[in-house]
């Protein structure tokens, strides 16, 4: 995020920053370095989007009176990235979109994450004030397209564990938040088609004996978010024996990103999230690491409320644009290009999923 200086530290952290990092120098090395790496990502990185404005409309809700579902059932999934709407033909009129664009405060309503480097947060070195990154990219061109201004944006800081909640609760129109298509939500929420494949991995520090998912992690304690994926692999990782029994899963937070926090403080010994993320939070402390390789396929979708299919379908549009017109390729290069790919290697990431329609 900055440019570092010969400790690892961003070269911007002067004052009392600098002071604290000159007085933690005898204490305890990595011990402090993972400490002062703690505070920076609690203070430069976690800032609060409290005076984010908030419109007198509320979110569109979608209709809610349709007879049949529009998304499939999780217990009749299979491959539930392939089962968003056609981004054309559809009949029932437009009246989520119509009731977004009939707004006083003409603007969309998306939840995001604003501490997750390069996906979604905030720069404090960036004059602006404005959130950026690859989600924050895409949720500008869904404004554009909908409202004719990709800046036709209210933004909500949504934690990991709130993300459906918040859909089905009416509080956004979407969530754009690293948020996989998975069987289970494919019941609770409407997806579109995915926008980005990564799949999940280990995190732990470079000096961890660790080398992956799997029997290194036995009696070893391991972070992942509130109703994550990862989690649910943590679990299913012990149901088939794939993770030892002995491994202690029970630490989840709200956000992703207060696990590489207790990583940092020495609480847990590997956090388990998906890959692009965890490759960013390896480009913010250079004491982690990623260990091992993928072990689950798993891909990101934009998040609406069931029965909205005019959104859906519209998002879907977008994206087929987005991909088609470069905007997808210029994103991935601005921002996950300098985390993902080594040297001339590129990650299987690098390139958009195809997308395939029920």
């Amino acid at each position: 995020m900055n440019a570092r200086d010969g400790s690892g530290f961003p070269r911007a952290m002067t004052g009392p920053w600098r002071s604290l990092r000159t007085g933690l120098r005898g204490w305890g090395g990595v011990g402090a370095m993972a400490l002062l790496v703690a505070l920076t990502v609690t203070f430069a990185l976690l800032l609060p989007l409290a005076q984010l404005r908030g419109g007198e409309d509320g979110p569109a809700t979608g209709s809610q009176g349709l007879a049949r579902v529009s998304q499939a059932k999780a217990e009749d999934c299979e491959n539930p990235q392939d089962q968003s709407l056609s981004p054309s033909g559809g009949t029932d009129g437009t009246p989520t979109v119509d009731a977004i664009k009939a707004r006083k405060d003409r603007r969309l309503i998306v939840g995001v994450d604003t501490n997750s480097y390069r996906w979604g947060y905030l720069d404090p070195n960036n004059p602006s004030g404005e959130l950026e990154g690859f989600d924050i990219d895409l949720v500008h061109r869904i404004a554009e397209d909908i409202l004719g201004d990709r800046d036709a944006v209210q933004f909500k800081a949504i934690p990991t564990s709130r993300r459906v909640e918040a859909i089905q609760k009416g509080e956004v129109d979407m969530v754009v938040r690293t948020m996989t298509i998975n069987c289970d939500r494919i019941g609770q929420v409407a997806f579109s088609a995915p926008y980005f494949v990564t799949g999940q991995q280990v995190l732990a520090p470079k000096t961890s004996k660790i080398t992956g998912f799997g029997k290194t992690l036995a009696d070893r304690k391991v972070c992942s978010a509130q109703g994550s994926t990862a989690y649910d692999n943590l679990e299913a990782g012990r149901k088939s024996g794939d993770l030892p029994d002995s491994t202690d899963i029970t630490t989840t937070v709200p956000n992703q990103l207060d696990c590489l926090v207790k990583l940092q403080l020495g609480e847990v010994d590997a956090v388990v999230t998906d890959g692009a993320l965890a490759a960013s939070q390896a480009a913010q402390d250079p004491t982690v690491e990623l260990k091992g390789g993928l072990f689950t396929d798993e891909y990101y979708g934009v998040a609406m409320k069931l029965g909205s299919d005019d959104l859906v379908r519209q998002v879907n549009r977008t994206l087929e644009n987005y991909v088609e017109d470069g905007g997808w390729k210029a994103s991935y290069e601005k921002w996950l290009h300098p985390t993902m790919d080594q040297g001339d290697k590129k990650s299987a990431s690098a390139t958009p999923p195809d997308a395939k329609y029920k």
